[in-house]
This record gives structure tokens, C-alpha cells and sequence, in this order.
């Protein structure tokens, strides 16, 4: 039987010290057994570097940023369909994500386009400033925090904690502070690029392990592996990582999942301290950049989750390899100056 090729959108093509999702969601695609692809880049800015690996991508086209709204998103979307007739796409940011979750149902039923991503209802209640209460409520480990407003609200709200804390932004990066002064300090820089409330949250001692995966939305697991981080950039970000043997994090993973009804991709950042208690930090509602790993570990999830939409049958994954390791690294990519005024430009290249 031949495979059928799908024409496939994906956003996160940025590849900095803090990389999107993008580059390897793309690279699994391209891994897939069950289908060919061809792949239309869905861009922000004209130095995304995932513009020009014309390797991985076919076609990239500048899309609005999320404060623009959604019907400007959505005449974007349009346009970029009637040209590339799109069958599925990919959201891999999570400030992009509540206007491609209120487009969804839009996409699907006046263009044919598939998504399998989180609902508002997910997507909002597992958001950082909500993630105590969520924690209670599906009885798992969550350090306790505050949302912080104002810089002067945190000498009051540090009356119940202990240095150091953790501060971190709306959307992404964060800090630990060791000071009344340098908690202010990451607040004005963290508000002023993500916006209030900022975060204030207990700091958990331990190793950090994450877990990529992706939930079919009835309380099935479909694919889950477990990563320990070995180097960790000063952003917080993992260079490189192990897939590990942990059966009470995949027992986690699979309550939670379970009790949410989780409906598409998943990162869970854990604290896993010296007495074995895990504590969730945060739950990313899409792949996270080093889900490639999660290939060379036998679990291609991006694979599956395309199938998922489309409507084909798709089986959970029951094991992978553990023992397997990624480590990010950068190149210099030598471009034509024309590709970059085109993209900046016309917004497509």
C-alpha cells in the first residue's frame, strides 16, 4: 500500500539558546513510516533559522504574532491554506496556543485542517499561575507559589517562604533569587517581556527529570518517555538529556493524563528530591524542543499524533530504550542575503 503524503504546518522554527519545539517536530515528521510529508514553516521572524534549512522545510510564510488576534491569524491562515491546501499543523509555542485552540473547531470545518491539541479548559487550568490548585486537585506534588502583580508585593508574599526562590515569567524563562532585590530585578525583566502576573514559587531541591508524551483525550497514554536532564544551560534549558528507566514518574505521568483527559502533546517538568518525592513544576501543553529523543528511544509520538488527527488507527506505545541520549548543538548556516529580504518582505519564501 502507498503512503500517503500530508502537508503538514509547523510554527516554532526559532533555534537560539531557548529553541522551539519546531526544528524537532519537523525532523520526527520526516522520520515517519506511515507517511510522506511536506513540510510549510509557519514563522514569526525573518531570523528563524528553520526558514532557511531547506532540508526540513519546503515552505515558510510569516504569520502574526499571538496579540495581533484571531481573525488576523485566521485570514493568514486562510490565504496560506488556499495555496498549500494544509492538512495538519502544528502549534509549538504556548503563548500561540489559546488563539489556535479557539481557531480549531474554525480550521477544522471550513478547511479541512487537523489539530490534536489541548482544550481551553486543559490549556488554562494547568497554566503556571493555576498549577497549585491543580496539583491538589488531581493529588500530585506541586511546590506552592504566588502570582506577584507588583514589585512591592513581594516582601509581603515572601513572608511565607524562604530563600532562595524561583521567579518565572508568564509564558517562559524564569530565575532563582537569593534576594528581596534580585526577586524585584527578575520581575521587571520578566514582566516587562511576558507581561503580569509573574510567579513566585517555592525552590525544590533535587535533580530535574521531564517527561515528553501524548494523551488521546479518553485517559489513554499513548506514548511517554522519561528524560533526566545532564547540562543545563543558564536559561534552564536541557543541552543535553538521558532517557531514563523510571517507573513511579511514568506512573505519574499516566495518573495524570487519566484524570485530565488529556487530549495531545505534554511536557511535565519535574523536581525529583533525595527522598524520591516528585514535584511538578510546570506542564507544557505541546512537544517540547528535545522531543526528538523521544524517536531514538523506539516512540516516534509526533508520528502517532498526526495519525491521531487524521483519523488513522494508532496503537500506545507499551516500552522504549532507555540509555539513550541527546545533545543539542549549533552551526553557522551561510544563506543568501535575498533569501532573508524576501522572507522580510514578501513573508514567504
Amino acid at each position: 500500500m502507498s503512503k500517503p503524503t500530508y502537508t503538514i504546518a509547523v510554527t516554532g522554527l526559532n533555534a537560539i539558546d531557548s529553541p522551539g519545539p519546531g526544528l524537532a517536530v519537523i525532523r520526527a515528521l520526516h522520520d515517519a513510516e506511515s507517511f510522506r510529508v511536506k513540510i510549510i514553516g509557519l514563522s514569526y521572524e525573518a531570523l528563524e533559522p528553520g526558514i532557511y534549512m531547506h532540508d526540513l522545510v519546503d515552505k515558510t510564510y510569516q504569520i502574526p504574532l499571538p496579540a495581533a488576534g484571531l481573525e488576523i491569524l485566521y485570514e493568514r491562515l486562510k490565504y496560506i491554506d488556499s495555496v498549500e491546501n494544509i492538512d495538519f499543523l502544528f502549534p509549538n509555542f504556548d503563548a500561540e496556543l489559546y488563539n489556535f485552540i479557539k481557531l480549531e473547531e474554525r480550521l477544522a470545518q471550513e478547511h479541512d485542517i487537523k489539530m490534536v491539541i489541548p482544550t481551553l479548559d486543559q490549556f488554562e487550568s494547568r497554566h503556571k499561575v493555576n498549577l497549585y490548585e491543580f496539583g491538589k486537585e488531581h493529588g500530585i506534588l506541586v511546590p506552592k507559589a504566588d502570582m506577584i502583580f507588583n514589585p512591592s508585593d513581594i516582601r509581603t508574599a515572601m513572608e511565607d517562604y524562604t530563600f532562595p526562590v524561583v521567579v518565572k515569567g508568564k509564558f517562559y524563562d524564569s530565575g532563582i533569587a537569593y534576594s528581596i532585590d534580585q526577586a524585584t530585578n527578575y520581575f521587571n525583566k520578566l514582566s516587562a517581556k511576558w507581561g503580569v502576573p509573574v510567579l513566585l514559587q517555592e525552590f525544590v531541591h533535587g535533580s530535574e527529570v521531564n517527561v515528553c508524551g501524548v494523551g488521546d483525550g479518553k485517559g489513554n497514554t499513548l506514548g511517554a518517555v522519561p528524560m533526566r536532564k545532564l547540562y543545563i544551560t543558564d536559561k534552564g534549558k536541557a543541552w543535553a538529556g538521558v532517557a531514563l528507566d523510571d517507573k513511579q514518574l511514568l506512573d505519574i505521568t499516566y495518573k495524570l493524563v487519566k484524570s485530565t483527559n488529556w487530549r495531545g502533546p505534554f511536557e511535565l517538568e519535574f523536581m525529583k528530591t533525595t527522598d524520591d518525592d516528585y514535584y511538578l513544576l510546570e506542564i507544557n501543553p505541546r512537544f517540547p524542543a528535545w522531543c526528538y529523543l523521544t524517536v531514538g528511544t523506539g516512540q516516534n509520538q509526533v508520528e502517532t499524533l498526526v495519525n491521531m488527527g487524521m483519523g488513522k488507527p494508532v496503537k500506545a506505545f507499551k516500552d522504549y530504550q532507555v540509555g539513550k541520549m541527546f545533545i543539542r548543538y549549533s552551526y553557522d548556516m551561510v544563506v543568501d542575503l535575498s533569501e532573508f529580504e524576501q522572507i522580510s518582505t514578501m513573508g514567504e519564501l
